[in-house]
């Protein structure tokens, strides 16, 4: 989802459109895909920003293929979040998802040789309660091995979203893990290998496909190249030569792709927005000031971003939660309407007039481009001046998380259980909310909720949610989503992705 403004903002938009089009035609998209006779033997993807390293812990849903080429995980998550076998073959959940008790498939080897066996799933889920951004997710886990085929985790209390956090822990060897060089190559029992005599960090990787993989046929491709390609004018010409097979564009190059004649995918579950993670003022005091907030969401002219800087491909919104939801609110009046004298005037109330300076962190490649430049003239107009700072590197994605700055930019995409959306952007412990501050309305909704069903939720999520609308924890923008863009002669499968962001790997075929 993303959100802008549009009258006053109807000509800037347009020139931030033209500014980025005239700073994003420079690089190169690299070689060929390839290809033996009539069968493709190679799969070739663009990808809007580098890995950020091979360590199991950082690896991201998000366009995360590389990791789904070189990591299994206990199980996988379907399109609907269901449970699908992966090293597990089979599971029981304990009654109030309180645990899960899991067999394991026979005979899997990582790619050192040593097996996949009990001791190194618990060793990974060991790991992962101390590594990486998400370890709370997994503080309550106590995981025994009644034998060598056979996982057992129990939790303390009721977890509503046991089942998503079981997919999202990648298993690495235990040898890897211990080793401390967890970014310089991976060790995984996935369906590919990392070529690294062909592969260069920050531009190509190149992975060969492991042939004795239990699940071999879902993954066609001998090779999988993924390239690095930040300029979105370098990916539509690299798709249009067939240097690439795919790659995310945004609604700026939609029908450029379109009239060259690519397959375009549009999967509507994002919201873009602003996350007013330092509630509490803790670490910039304004941001304490729920009218600092309300004023905030009152500067930007929703339909005219929708409009201008996303060429129609989205529709304002004042919520955070997609469409079909538990937590969304159908019928929800936009309580902050585009309005910036009404803006002033709270920042006024509140003791702000004269606004602060407010770092913002920025990545390349995630289709704000654009965007940022509206954000930062449009919170100029009640005097917040936005200090853009570019993130880049291995480390980018963790600076970003790391709660150094408390007011992130991302159109995040939207679960099938808003729940998991609840938990990621809203609890204390979510990855998203990173200031991690203590609410207790939100942890008494939580607490309600986490006893039910979803069904049964309903209530109590869209309770929660008028809360954080209320306070503006969020400045919400539009209702949008990812486009894909490939070579028609690839075929795609319907995404199984339950974030519904772009195509697994496994749906390529």
């Amino acid at each position: 989802m993303r959100r802008t403004t549009r009258s006053a903002l109807a000509v800037t938009t347009t020139m931030s459109l033209a500014g980025l089009a005239a700073l994003t035609g420079c690089t190169s998209a690299g070689t060929t895909t390839g290809s033996s006779g009539g069968g493709r033997t190679t799969l070739t993807l663009g990808m809007t920003q580098d890995i950020q390293g091979w360590d199991p812990t950082s690896q991201p849903s998000y366009q995360g293929w590389a990791a789904s080429a070189v990591y299994d995980g206990l199980i996988r998550c379907g399109a609907d979040g269901q449970p699908e076998p992966d090293v597990a073959t089979s599971w029981t959940f304990a009654p109030n998802n309180m645990g899960v008790t899991a067999r394991l498939r026979s005979g899997m080897k990582f790619s050192d040789g040593s097996p996949v066996d009990a001791a190194a799933v618990k060793a990974n889920f060991e790991y992962a309660k101390k590594h990486g951004g998400s370890a709370a997710r997994f503080a309550d886990m106590t995981v025994t091995t009644p034998d060598k085929s056979t996982v057992k985790i129990t939790l303390s209390k009721p977890n509503p979203l046991l089942t998503a956090r079981l997919c999202e822990v990648r298993l690495g060897s235990p040898e890897f893990l211990a080793s401390g060089k967890t970014n310089k190559a991976p060790v995984g029992s996935g369906p590919y290998t990392l070529d690294t005599s062909a592969t260069t960090a920050g531009s190509v990787y190149t992975l060969t496909k492991n042939d004795a993989y239990w699940d071999s046929k879902r993954f066609p491709y001998k090779k999988l190249v993924i390239k690095v390609i930040t300029s979105e004018t370098a990916a539509i010409n690299a798709l249009k030569t067939g240097q690439i097979d795919g790659s995310l564009i945004t609604q700026a190059t939609y029908s450029q792709a379109e009239a060259a004649g690519l397959k375009v995918q549009w999967q509507k579950s994002e919201v873009t927005r602003l996350l007013i993670t330092d509630h509490l003022g803790k670490q910039v005091p304004a941001l304490g000031k729920v009218d600092v907030r309300r004023a905030m969401n009152m500067v930007f002219d929703k339909e005219a971003i929708a409009k201008n800087l996303y060429r129609g491909l989205a529709s304002p919104t004042a919520q955070i939660f997609r469409a079909g939801t538990q937590a969304r609110i159908s019928d929800l009046k936009d309580p902050y309407p585009y309005d910036v004298k009404a803006a002033k005037a709270l920042m006024a109330k509140a003791g702000y007039a004269k606004g602060f300076t407010l770092e913002m962190p920025y990545l390349q490649g995630q289709g704000l481009d654009a965007l940022m430049p509206v954000v930062k003239q449009q919170l100029g107009l009640i005097n917040i001046k936005v200090k853009q700072v570019t993130l880049s590197g291995p480390n980018a994605i963790g600076e970003l998380l790391s709660g150094k700055y408390p007011v992130p930019m991302w159109a995040l995409g939207n679960y099938a259980d808003s729940r998991q959306d609840i938990s990621d952007y809203v609890l204390q412990d979510g990855i998203w909310n990173v200031e991690h501050q203590r609410d207790a309305t939100v942890n008494r909704l939580w607490k309600k909720i986490a006893s039910e069903t979803s069904e049964q939720s309903a209530r109590n999520q869209q309770a929660l949610n008028q809360y954080v609308i209320d306070q503006a924890w969020f400045v919400p923008m539009v209702d949008t989503g990812t486009i894909y863009a490939s070579n028609p002669k690839v075929k795609i499968n319907k995404s199984t992705d339950p974030a519904g962001l772009h195509p697994q790997l496994w749906d390529f075929q």
